[in-house]
């Protein structure tokens, strides 16, 4: 304090006020502090629940702020009102603008992939250069192939007699998803028709259409074709049936949780799951089977039960 008096002149800073003023400036330092002190409102919601409100607002479009604010408090145990809720529910242009009514594509062929089926063709190439068409029938909903075959000489009524063979009569597909390619002819869709299906052709030149059915044609190259070169028509056939049956019935896929296309190989799964208790150890009875496929190529592996 002396060392400030040094440098300071403190007496011209008095100032002689009355007492009404002296309480008047308290008073309104008083109302400052106690706004700073008490801040309006309610306190916000932590940051993940935050989050957590604008991902369930923009993933369910159908969803209303007092169904946001049900779904916290009973499933999650979050307790907010449908007030609290609108403090954070994101803008329009977040929500990319959607109708009550609409749905995400994704979401609409999920629910509908069961009944849809799609085919495609593609090349394979002898030992002798002789170039080969393959015709595979997918089931979009359980990744299954239904058909497969193959044919030197592709035309519209060799593709009907497939899906005669590929479609059974209590078959519950509604639409076929096919390119534009020559061979799916008008007449060829009408007689689809016939079958229950309604044809729904790709756009021009938009692979994504059939993507399903490209990303099948694609694993078909990467695990059969680029390591094999058959040497007539019957040998690729012989192959691709015995691909095609790995593939329905021992290849796991991704989509599907994973899980195998085949239903009865599911349950063979579930089963071999419950012999093993332990998360990271085989059971002691048990021992390891690795079945060839093609050859080698590929391998199957199961648990077989040692005999004792």
């Amino acid at each position: 304090m002396v060392f400030c008096s040094l440098c300071l002149n403190w007496k011209q800073a008095l100032t002689i006020v009355q007492p009404e003023t002296l309480i008047r400036w308290h008073r309104r330092g008083f109302k400052l502090f106690w706004r700073w002190k008490s801040k309006p409102g309610r306190p916000r919601l932590p940051r993940n629940i935050r989050d957590l409100i604008a991902q369930m607002a923009k993933e369910n479009p159908t969803w209303g702020q007092g169904r946001v604010a049900s779904e916290l408090s009973l499933k999650l145990g979050i307790y907010v009102s449908p007030r609290t809720v609108r403090a954070y529910w994101p803008s329009e242009p977040d929500r990319q603008c959607r109708r009550t009514s609409s749905q995400h594509w994704q979401t609409f062929v999920h629910n509908h992939a069961r009944a849809i089926v799609a085919c495609d063709f593609l090349v394979a190439v002898t030992a002798r250069f002789r170039v080969l068409y393959v015709l595979v029938v997918m089931e979009v909903g359980t990744r299954k192939i239904l058909h497969c075959n193959v044919t030197a000489h592709p035309t519209a009524t060799w593709t009907l007699q497939q899906f005669r063979e590929a479609m059974p009569s209590d078959h519950q597909c509604k639409f076929l998803i096919h390119d534009r390619d020559s061979i799916f002819s008008r007449s060829l869709d009408c007689e689809l028709g016939s079958f229950g299906l309604r044809v729904l052709r790709t756009p021009v030149r938009v692979p994504q259409g059939n993507a399903y059915c490209e990303r099948l044609v694609g694993t078909i190259r990467r695990e059969c074709l680029d390591f094999l070169i058959p040497l007539c028509e019957s040998h690729l056939r012989m192959m691709l049936k015995e691909w095609v049956r790995h593939y329905n019935q021992g290849r796991p896929h991704m989509s599907l949780g994973p899980g195998i296309p085949a239903d009865n190989a599911n349950e063979e799964r579930a089963i071999q799951r419950s012999r093993t208790r332990a998360r990271h150890r085989l059971p002691a009875h048990c021992r390891i089977k690795a079945k060839p496929i093609l050859g080698g190529l590929h391998h199957e592996y199961s648990l077989e039960k040692m005999v004792a």
